[in-house]
């Protein structure tokens, strides 16, 4: 009979020489969870499919040199901000802090070496039938532009029900903008298993934010009614991804905010179900939105063992506050102060539809 562990192994070291370690979660049903201190990356959640075999659900690569080299933000922790910053800029107090501009003319994910590209301090633990691991990233005043000393830690945990819980705590010395997700591609059919079109998915969300040329938030937030954004009742993803929209145009499909139905504390955001494999997956959180991206982006390059992630080969559901908040008064507010905690919650819950 399996039993939970969680064991710590060496993963390499990055060009400056820092030690890199991999953590291996397991549970009682062989569901399996690896992350590394690089990026408090995930690099593999092996699940089991409708004939109990189990098998790997996420984009990654095989060893540190792919991270270090060819990342995709697969599967990291990303920040400060996750997604984008109108022009690498916001003004706090009176004050503007300027940002890299690493996406065209914006910001995306922390800038030029965000927290998917340092290395946390980790701590693995075992705490009744859960196992997990502890990452702790301590950012400084002034790191890519952001004021404040950021003091951040981001928790994983597996439980005994097939759940992935995923912590976040953070808090500064100066007013600062935070807004930490978890950026992991997902193929439920196993990775490098082609294109994630066929997927059903269902959004909690009535209501979704559109973009400009440059993937900002306009600032409105319309109805998904009668759009081929509505997936309230389950959609294939690509079931209307190639149609006449504008939306879908600038985005070459999703790439998205959803403003979630949910209220204060977890609530169910999503449920995604792969049809051949049978794995579902659903998600909850306690953020106000979740960006939903089809994988538009990526070329074809190869991944673990060599598989080629082409277009669509996978799917991100980012649970987080809305991209552009610092500069949108109008969406939830994404600034902590001195005295304040940034915390928030996302549980991945694996299963089976037989």
């Amino acid at each position: 009979m399996l039993t939970a562990s969680v064991t710590r192994a060496p993963f390499g070291a990055t060009p400056d020489r820092a030690a890199v370690e991999i953590f291996t979660l397991t549970n009682p049903n062989g569901t399996e969870v690896r992350a590394i201190s690089y990026g408090a990356i995930l690099v593999s959640i092996r699940t089991r499919d409708r004939a109990g075999r189990l098998g790997d659900v996420t984009l990654g690569f095989d060893d540190l040199e792919g991270y270090l080299t060819r990342s995709r933000y697969f599967g990291a922790v990303v920040g400060r901000y996750g997604n984008r910053i109108a022009k690498g800029r916001f003004t706090i107090d009176g004050r503007e802090f300027r940002l890299a501009t690493n996406n065209g003319d914006n910001h995306l994910h922390g800038g030029d070496k965000g927290f998917d590209k340092v290395v946390w301090r980790a701590e693995p633990f075992e705490r009744g039938g859960d196992v997990g691991v502890a990452f702790t990233y301590v950012s400084r005043d002034g790191e890519e532009g952001y004021p404040g000393t950021l003091r951040a830690t981001v928790t994983y945990t597996l439980t005994p029900r097939d759940e992935l819980a995923v912590e976040y705590s953070a808090t500064t010395d100066k007013a600062t903008h935070v807004n930490l997700t978890q950026h992991t591609y997902f193929n439920l059919a196993g990775e490098g298993h082609g294109d994630v079109l066929k997927h059903q998915l269902a959004i909690d969300a009535d209501r979704y934010t559109p973009v400009d040329a440059g993937m900002i938030p306009t600032g409105a937030i319309v109805p998904v009614a009668g759009t081929p954004f509505d997936f309230r009742k389950p959609a294939a993803i690509g079931a209307r991804i190639d149609n006449a929209d504008e939306q879908l145009r600038l985005a070459g499909g999703y790439d998205h905010n959803y403003v979630l139905n949910g209220g204060a504390g977890l609530h169910h955001a999503a449920r995604v179900l792969d049809p051949e494999s049978g794995r579902t997956l659903d998600v909850a959180t306690t953020e106000p939105g979740m960006q939903f991206y089809s994988g538009n982006r990526l070329t074809g390059a190869a991944g673990k063992s060599g598989h080629a992630y082409g277009v669509r080969a996978g799917f991100c559901l980012e649970t987080q506050h809305f991209p552009d908040s610092p500069n949108k008064p109008q969406f939830p507010s994404t600034l902590v102060r001195p005295g304040d905690r940034y915390v928030s919650k996302t549980v991945f819950t694996f299963g089976v539809q037989q």
